[in-house]
C-alpha cells in the first residue's frame, strides 16, 4: 500500500498573506516567475485536491467554468453547507478531519490542499499535514487573509529544499511529527 502525504502546495506574500482582505490574488500575477514555477513537477505527484470554499468560488469565477478546476484529480471541496457534486466534485460539509484521515488511508498519490486558510488550521492543528510548499513572493501587501492563523499549538517543520523561480523563492518543509 502506497503511504499517501497531505502536502499543503501554495503562494504568500513576504509578509504572510495568501490573499488581500478582498480575497483578491491579482498580485500574484504581477511577480515575474519562471515557467511555471515549478508547478507541473508538483501537480504530478498529486491525484485528490482539497479545496475550502472560499477558494473554490475564487478559483471558479476566475476560470469560468467548474471543468476547468482540477478536472483529471479527485477534488473534495470544504463548505458548511451541504450541496450535491458538481462533475468530478464533492462537497464535504462535515468532520474535515476524519475525511482526510479516511483519505490518507487509502492507496493513491499525494493530496494536495491547496486553501485556504481555515481548512489548512484544522488540517495542522490535527497533525494531518505532511509536506509544506510556500512560495513566497516580493510584495508586502500588508494585511489580509493570512496564511496560517493564530492558535495555541506549535509545528514543528524541517527544511527540505529551497528553489529559486526568478522572482519568487520556494520554500520546502516536511512537518515533523
Amino acid at each position: 500500500m502506497n503511504k499517501r502525504k497531505s502536502v499543503l502546495y501554495i503562494a504568500s506574500s513576504l509578509d504572510g498573506y495568501i490573499a488581500t482582505a478582498e480575497h483578491g490574488m491579482d498580485w500574484l500575477f504581477g511577480v515575474e516567475g519562471d515557467g511555471d514555477n515549478g508547478f507541473a513537477k508538483f501537480y504530478d505527484t498529486v491525484d485528490t485536491v482539497l479545496i475550502g470554499r472560499t477558494t473554490f468560488d475564487w478559483i471558479l469565477r476566475h476560470e469560468k467554468s467548474v471543468d476547468a478546476i482540477y478536472k483529471d484529480k479527485e477534488c473534495f471541496v470544504f463548505t458548511r453547507t451541504e450541496r450535491p457534486p458538481i462533475k468530478h466534485i464533492t462537497f464535504i460539509h462535515n468532520d474535515a478531519a476524519g475525511f482526510v484521515k479516511e483519505l490518507k488511508r487509502k492507496d493513491g498519490n499525494n493530496i494536495w490542499i491547496v486553501g485556504g486558510g481555515e481548512l489548512l488550521q484544522v488540517f495542522i492543528k490535527e497533525k494531518l499535514v505532511n509536506e509544506i510548499f510556500v512560495t513566497v513572493a516580493p510584495i508586502l501587501l500588508g494585511k489580509g487573509v493570512p496564511l496560517f492563523k493564530d492558535n495555541d499549538f506549535q509545528t514543528h517543520l524541517s527544511l527540505i529544499n529551497v528553489n529559486r523561480y526568478n522572482q519568487f523563492v520556494e520554500l520546502h518543509y516536511e512537518v515533523v511529527k
